[in-house]
């Protein structure tokens, strides 16, 4: 495979920028295969521009990880569609919408945030330069806020561990794909932890 000159892999798309255009190759890189064993080198390669173009672009390769994995994040919630607003439709049928978004957003990334165990750098990065309002789990939370607002749930529903209830059922439905040698999972349906979590389990 032919290697590209970087003015030619700039060019490429209609005055995209080097930054942009590394961001968007190993974006593409990280939805394809993953982050274990992501190399500089690679992304050049796959860029079409030399090795030591990224570090004009970028202080180093974990930043660049991080903006890609950022960029991943961003384009999986944007390919899941559009979340309920909070007073339409019926809080049941928007919880199941938000779980099943959930689990889809988790089947993507999880994969993604399990090979970056082991470089501890990237994740902070990714944590300084991310939006935290626009994480599902916030967006979630959000949403049930404005349910107690509006008296849709009742005014002493624990929201924050009601969110964090159902952001942990997302995580070990998916937790057991991606690391097969643990124990065998069998979670529950999204309908019936719906219902669990409308409907309590004290009698």
């Amino acid at each position: 495979m032919a290697v590209m000159s970087p003015r030619k892999a700039a060019a490429q798309r209609d005055g995209q920028s080097l930054h942009d255009l590394l961001v968007e190759t190993a974006q593409k890189m990280i939805a394809t295969h993953g982050t274990t064993g992501m190399t500089v080198r690679e992304i050049a390669r796959m860029a079409g521009v030399a090795d030591g173009v990224l570090y004009n672009h970028f202080s180093d390769k974990e930043e660049l990880v991080a903006r890609a994995l950022l960029e991943h994040v961003r384009t999986t919630e944007a390919e899941l569609g559009e979340l309920p607003v909070a007073g339409e439709g019926t809080v049941a049928g928007n919880l199941r919408r938000h779980l099943e978004f959930g689990l889809a957003l988790h089947k993507v990334i999880v994969p993604a945030f399990s090979g970056l165990v082991g470089q501890p750098k990237v994740l902070q990065r990714f944590a300084e330069i991310s939006e935290r309002s626009g994480y599902w789990r916030d967006r979630l939370l959000a949403y049930l806020k404005e349910e107690r607002e509006l008296g849709r749930l009742r005014p002493e529903s624990e929201v924050d561990a009601t969110a964090a209830m159902l952001v942990g059922y997302c995580h070990a439905s998916v937790l057991a794909a991606v690391f097969p040698h643990t124990s065998p999972l069998d979670p529950p349906t999204v309908d019936s932890v719906v219902n669990a979590v409308l409907h309590g389990v004290a009698p």
